[in-house]
C-alpha cells in the first residue's frame, strides 16, 4: 500500500506556492504589457526585444499568453554583447525564436503549472509558441524551468497578470537551442 504522504507533501507543496507565488492582480483591472510588466525598469531588454521582433502587437492583442519573463540583471548574465548584437541585428529572426521560447500559449499561472507537474510526477513539459518544448520541475519550493540545452531559470516572480497573459519573472534566459 502506498503512503498518503507523497500526496499529502505536495498538497501542502502547492499550497504553499500558490501563497508564496500569488502576487497576482485582479485582471479586470490589469493593464497594457508593454506599459507595466514587461516595460518596468526590471525588463527594459525584454522589452526592446518584444519590440524589435514586432511581437509586442502579438502580445498585446492575442492570447491568452503566459510569458516567462527574465528580467535585465538575467539578460546581463546572458551576455549583454549578445543581446545588444540580436537586437541591432537587420535579421530578427533568432532574436524572434529567443522570445517566443519564454512564450507559451494559454494562461499558466504557477497553481496551473504545479498542478500539471503533479499529472506528471513532478515534472511538467510546456511547448512555447517558438515550438520547442520547456521542461518545469520543482526544487524545493521553486519552481525551474529546463531548456533544451540543459540551462535552468528559476520563477522568482509569479502569476503577475496582465488583461490577456500571466507573467513569471525568471533568473535566467533560456535558449530554445544553441545560440
Amino acid at each position: 500500500m502506498k503512503s498518503p504522504l507523497p500526496k499529502i507533501l505536495l498538497g501542502l507543496l502547492m499550497a504553499s506556492c500558490a501563497l508564496t507565488f500569488a502576487q497576482s492582480t485582479d485582471s479586470s483591472n490589469a493593464s497594457s504589457l508593454n506599459k507595466n510588466t514587461i516595460g518596468s525598469e526590471h525588463h527594459k531588454i525584454l522589452a526592446a526585444a518584444v519590440e524589435a521582433t514586432q511581437l509586442d502587437d502579438i502580445l498585446e492583442n492575442a492570447g491568452p499568453f503566459t510569458i516567462f519573463a527574465p528580467s535585465d540583471a538575467a539578460f546581463e548574465r546572458f551576455s549583454n554583447e549578445k543581446i545588444t548584437e540580436l537586437i541591432n541585428s537587420q535579421d530578427k529572426s533568432a532574436l524572434k525564436a529567443l522570445v517566443a521560447y519564454h512564450i507559451v500559449a494559454g494562461h499558466l499561472t504557477a497553481s496551473r503549472i504545479l498542478r500539471a507537474m503533479c499529472r506528471g510526477n513532478g515534472k511538467a513539459s510546456f511547448t512555447t509558441i517558438q515550438g520547442k518544448k520547456l521542461l518545469a520541475h520543482l526544487d524545493g519550493y521553486d519552481i525551474v524551468l529546463t531548456d533544451p540545452m540543459g540551462n535552468t531559470a528559476r520563477i522568482t516572480t509569479a502569476d503577475v497578470n496582465q488583461r490577456n497573459t500571466v507573467i513569471h519573472e525568471i533568473d535566467s534566459v533560456i535558449l530554445p537551442s544553441q545560440m
